[in-house]
């Protein structure tokens, strides 16, 4: 039976969107040694940064050329940060921390809501990356998605043993990041149904944006996470994880 490309790119988002709850898991069940989780983290980090710059930012540029491109890409860092700064006034600041530094909501009234809000923030743009990347023959990039999903599970798995510390609910983590993983199946929906009539100007500059937020995200959130703990070997870690989305990308061509 085949499916619409439109459920397809629904499918897939869900999918990647699904290794958060995996992470989660991991982080609220297991006593997993902080250390570890920032090795983790580092890793995602590195996965990321290779898929914005090699799957995100040469297809932008191949679509609409440089001004498309860098203008996408710093609209999408400010919105972020913009947003992010908003967030982080409310208590959501630490939201990816594993350790104790996300408030409690007796400490601030309001942060729970605030770090739903802020999670929900840091996985959109990923997700429309993988509607985006069907509009090109309706074929989905396995190497987004694998990069997408590895680099997700360190994000559940961080930020659900900080929320576990801070006196959150198993109610409240789940659902959450189970929310979070159907967001981010619509997500990629709309990332194919909403811009395949666009022109490919459009397209790459909306790319570009996402990858513009995804590389704030992970300097505001998932980076600070890895080198507090994994400090020494934070940076050689990271490059673990660029290698192996690079040889994705390049084994995927």
């Amino acid at each position: 039976m085949h499916f619409p490309i439109w459920a397809q790119a629904g499918f897939w988002g869900f999918v990647a969107g699904a290794a958060l709850l995996v992470g989660a898991g991991a982080g609220y069940f297991l006593n997993v040694p902080q250390r570890l989780i920032a090795a983790i983290t580092a890793f995602g980090s590195g996965v990321l940064i290779s898929a914005l710059s090699f799957e995100l930012m040469d297809e932008a540029f191949r679509q609409g050329g440089f001004m498309a491109t860098a203008t996408g890409f710093v609209a999408g860092a400010a919105v972020y940060t913009l947003a992010n700064r908003i967030l982080a006034s409310y208590g959501a600041k630490h939201r990816k921390r594993s350790g104790d530094r996300q408030p409690k909501e007796e400490e601030a009234g309001g942060s729970g809501t605030a770090i739903a809000v802020g999670a929900l923030l840091d996985g959109i743009p990923e997700s429309i990356v993988i509607g985006l990347s069907m509009l090109q023959g309706g074929m989905v990039s396995k190497v987004a998605v694998a990069a997408i999903f590895l680099s997700n599970i360190p994000e559940g798995l961080s930020s659900a043993a900080g929320m576990k510390r801070a006196g959150r609910s198993r109610a409240y983590i789940f659902g959450i990041w189970g929310g979070i993983a159907a967001a981010s199946g619509i997500a990629a929906l709309v990332g194919y149904a909403a811009f395949q009539d666009f022109p490919p100007a459009v397209i790459a500059a909306t790319t570009a944006v996402a990858a513009g937020a995804i590389l704030a995200m992970l300097v505001d959130t998932m980076i600070p996470e890895a080198f507090e703990e994994a400090h020494d070997y934070a940076g050689l870690i990271t490059v673990a994880g660029f290698l192996c989305a690079f040889a994705l990308s390049k084994l995927g061509s």
